[in-house]
């Protein structure tokens, strides 16, 4: 991903799209074709030489085709001709998106395959639910999995979208009319770049596209938070369900050699927020001055190596952490049973309502024991078959029948087909 963002590479990309476009001109005949041959055989850059340049002129572009033409001679003249700075900047900006796309997906691929692993590996590891952190009722971690996956998936989605709402590039000049400058060769670069031509637009293409694209980055970036902040919650000392991978010799604390610390998803948590920064740059850089302003160009010499390099290293960071979970069912087990049955207060409650109760008579009846039961201790089942307000409508065997599992996890396979259909 560094490569892309290199000095090299992006220079590389301006001289293929200058060379490209002086290409579709001599097609039109308006560049001699024995020109185009020597300046593909001859055109250089000298990065160091850019820079030397640029001291002096403070101008990037320019001093770039100052560089060129001392490897080209008087073939330089064919090189620039009816374009301005944003059109190679903007239109090699878009390439090197699509280059940074490509690992990106490729790393959002990779990771749905390691959740998807995890989900079926872990489909019937029964584990509490928890909403507000509170002990709510059975699920499985591999459905944690298979909510993750989805949520990838969709990510996944947005992403191809965003990469293609970013593909496109512009050689239409000063402000966009192709005043000095055919449409003809705007579409011949940007198909030999396999890029779409922008339908209009003004000295460069419009900023709503990358702040669309920088934003996605942001929601991806979040959905792994969302991931690392889960694996950071179990692996707390009072849940110890599931911890990030510690491998030999590693030291947690400088202080404490007891410690395994959840780095890893730490990182990624604080690394997610920059991701929502770039996105907030990116859309302040929508809103320029007439045909274009220049104060968008720093932000994303920033943003762009930044956003997409982080959100490399998030995406194969929590792919490594997830695939190499270390995880304790048997400590599920212990957490599920803490809260001594009251897991099953619900199916108790339906059971009443069943039985012609209000829903909130019924409510208010397990309520009592369930809160008894979360002060004092105990098996709330063993609560409700000593009330007889209770038993004059559920029976002992009744209430043993909505005791345990099953029901909780009937329609997990059901969950799945959905999911990976």
């Amino acid at each position: 991903m560094g490569r892309i963002w290199s000095e090299e590479n992006s220079f590389q990309k301006w001289l293929d799209i200058e060379i490209l476009a002086a290409e579709a001109l001599a097609q039109m005949g308006k560049v001699p074709k024995a020109a185009i041959s020597r300046i593909r055989k001859n055109a250089r850059f000298d990065v160091g030489r850019i820079r030397e340049i640029e001291r002096e002129v403070k101008h990037e572009v320019i001093a770039f085709l100052s560089s060129v033409a001392e490897s080209t001679g008087d073939d330089a003249r064919f090189l620039h001709l009816g374009m301005t700075s944003s059109d190679v900047m903007d239109t090699a900006l878009a390439i090197q998106l699509r280059e940074a796309a490509v690992i990106l997906v490729e790393d959002v691929q990779s990771l749905m395959k390691v959740l998807r692993r995890q989900a079926y590996k872990y489909k019937s590891t029964v584990m509490i639910g928890r909403t507000h952190g509170v002990h709510a009722e059975p699920i499985t971690f591999g459905l944690k999995f298979a909510l993750w996956y989805e949520e990838m998936a969709r990510n996944l989605v947005r992403l191809m979208k965003a990469v293609e709402d970013i593909s496109v590039g512009q050689i239409s000049g000063a402000v966009g009319t192709f005043a000095q400058i055919s449409p003809k060769v705007e579409a011949y670069v940007c198909k030999k770049s396999g890029l779409k031509p922008a339908l209009v637009s003004n000295q460069i293409i419009q900023r709503d596209r990358h702040a669309y694209f920088f934003a996605t980055l942001a929601v991806i970036g979040s959905s792994l938070e969302k991931f690392a902040v889960e694996i950071r919650h179990l692996q707390r000392t009072e849940v110890q369900e599931a911890e990030e991978p510690f491998t030999a010799g590693q030291k947690g604390s400088s202080a404490m050699p007891h410690k395994r610390n959840p780095i890893l998803s730490e990182n990624v948590t604080g690394l997610a927020r920059l991701m929502r920064s770039y996105a907030l740059a990116a859309l302040e850089n929508v809103a320029l001055w007439h045909e274009r302003d220049i104060s968008h160009s720093s932000v994303e010499r920033v943003i762009a190596p930044d956003a997409t390099i982080a959100l490399d290293f998030m995406l194969r960071r929590m792919t490594y952490v997830l695939g190499e979970l270390c995880v304790y069912p048997e400590n599920m087990k212990r957490n599920l049973e803490k809260s001594g049955g009251a897991v099953f207060s619900e199916a108790v409650l339906l059971a009443l309502v069943d039985k012609g109760l209000s829903r909130d008579a019924a409510y208010r009846m397990v309520q009592r024991h369930a809160l008894k039961i979360a002060r004092d201790g105990g098996e709330l089942k063993d609560e409700l078959l000593k009330d007889r307000e209770i038993t004059s409508y559920l029976s002992a065997r009744e209430v043993e029948a909505v005791w345990g599992l099953k029901h909780h996890l009937a329609n997990v396979d059901f969950i799945f087909r959905r999911v990976f259909r």
